[in-house]
């Protein structure tokens, strides 16, 4: 297939996207921005298409924001924040509160022998603290907001915690927005930490089944931990596990009420709306919760890095390997080099890491690319990670991922190659505007990590901008040995037989 007839492929679907996705073409125009006195910060786009609206609720609160000691916060109050409020999720909190501070109490002192190993009084305490759960259980409702939603026609309410921050999304008919603008603003007003223990338990066994017991996941665990010595983007997510077990009730509360707060919080509602109802409905229900103090920032910086790093993680699993470089974030002109970068090795099966590795010589199952993990808010990591193909070894894989490295390096860019990633990139940022969802959030992550949701519309124009010998300056500086980290996956050496 010859380029011209790939560009207007590529022109085609750009037209039909945006066809497809007015938004797109007046953004700037018809995002409506509104800031309530307390801090919230409120993004509106009317799209009245179906009757439905989508809404995306992001807290600037993520394991970034926690310490050593204290990692798995922000993922555990993400789990905590389904168990419901004083009024949901509960048959009578006034009879549910005491049981609640007795539970508290008894695990807490649970906690504090355990750590003693005082196994005389152990026994006692799981006894009476199994007791009051089973009492506490007859009066609260399970799932209670997940219910409600259902009813009501409510679809993909979920919830996720990243190294940034922390989401919230759910969408509706339109003529349900008021009940989940009283919904969510209770349960930012008023939480409550019903079931902790038991919920801490489900955590350490989620990190057990979904790290400990998989192979990829713990090599990424090693291979952060390994890419950044200071900064607390090296802490996973879902915290170490002598971390999650020891938390408190009493750690999540100030968690809580640091970061759960109107002024580090934006919504983004997108769908058949009326904004000036809608600002009215949020000034209605959010409006009454006080602002709280600015959260703090993280101030620890990560020092640059003076040689490569290499890490083995052995398991019985398929090989993989992860190569990361340190590079800034958002929104240094050198992060946008990479995003084309990235489109450039790995977006599509004529990219040429895929090309190479994958069709070519079949060294490789897959080979992908990340131009910022683990975050934005943050000076980040280009990340590479492919497994190879039998008989081949995650060594010759990554010599073959040096040689594209280095071909970078040395050659420019051709304009046809840098035309066809920007179309390319058009193309999948058109089709994360065609439904309510995407939009409400990719605008409400941008305003978020930058302040500023017009950044994905600067994005694109930035993007377009981007020339070969930046490219090639750029993978001068960054891509070089002294600036990486490198964790590989292993199958464990078996021997040959007993010996003697």
């Amino acid at each position: 297939m010859g380029f011209r007839r790939i560009h207007l492929i590529a022109v085609f679907l750009l037209g039909f996207l945006w066809a497809q996705s007015a938004p797109a073409q007046n953004l700037q125009d018809r995002v409506i921005e509104h800031r309530l006195k307390n801090g919230l910060v409120l993004l509106l786009l009317e799209r009245h298409g179906f009757p439905t609206v989508a809404t995306s609720i992001r807290v600037k609160a993520g394991g970034v924001d926690e310490l050593p000691g204290s990692t798995g916060l922000a993922h555990m109050v993400e789990h905590m924040l389904f168990k419901g409020t004083k009024t949901v999720g509960t048959r009578d909190f006034e009879k549910e509160k005491p049981l609640l501070e007795q539970i508290q109490k008894l695990g807490n002192a649970l906690d504090q022998e355990e750590r003693r190993g005082n196994s005389a009084e152990v026994p006692r305490l799981k006894t009476e603290l199994k007791r009051a759960q089973e009492e506490h259980r007859k009066l609260i409702v399970k799932d209670e907001f997940a219910r409600i939603y259902g009813e009501n026609g409510g679809v993909g309410y979920n919830a996720s915690t990243s190294k940034d921050l922390t989401t919230y999304i759910v969408s509706l008919p339109a003529n349900r927005l008021e009940l989940w603008a009283r919904l969510e603003a209770d349960r930012m007003a008023n939480p409550v930490l019903r079931e902790f223990f038991t919920e801490r338990d489900v955590v350490l066994e989620e990190r057990r089944r979904g790290v400990e017991s998989v192979g990829s996941s713990r090599l990424y665990q090693e291979f952060l931990a390994a890419s950044f010595q200071a900064h607390p983007y090296r802490l996973p997510v879902i915290g170490w596990e002598s971390d999650v077990r020891w938390l408190t009730p009493e750690k999540l509360s100030r968690f809580l009420q640091t970061y759960y707060v109107p002024n580090n919080a934006v919504i983004a509602i997108v769908g058949d709306i009326n904004p000036r109802e809608v600002i009215d409905l949020i000034e209605k229900y959010f409006g009454p919760i006080p602002a709280g103090p600015t959260p703090p920032p993280v101030v620890l910086e990560e020092p640059p890095q003076r040689g490569e790093r290499r890490v083995q993680v052995v398991f019985e699993a398929e090989p993989s390997i992860y190569i990361g470089y340190h590079k800034p974030n958002i929104p240094a002109r050198e992060d946008y080099v990479f995003d084309v970068i990235d489109a450039l090795l790995t977006d599509g099966r004529t990219s040429r890491l895929y090309r190479t590795l994958v069709e070519d010589k079949k060294i490789a199952y897959y080979v992908s690319t990340s131009p910022g993990t683990p975050g934005a808010r943050y000076p980040n990591l280009f990340v590479l990670r492919a497994a190879p193909r039998y008989p081949h070894t995650t060594r010759e894989l990554e010599e073959g991922i040096y040689a594209e490295i280095e071909k970078l390096q040395r050659e420019l860019v051709t304009p046809r190659e840098l035309e066809k990633i920007r179309n390319r990139l058009e193309v999948n940022f058109l089709r994360g505007l065609r439904s309510n969802s995407g939009l409400a959030s990719q605008i409400s992550y941008f305003q978020t990590i930058t302040g500023d949701w017009r950044y994905i519309l600067n994005h694109r124009r930035i993007l377009g901008t981007v020339t070969p010998e930046e490219i090639r300056e750029v993978a001068r500086k960054y891509l070089i040995p002294e600036n990486r980290t490198v964790a590989e996956l292993l199958r464990p050496k078996r021997s040959d037989g007993p010996k003697p």
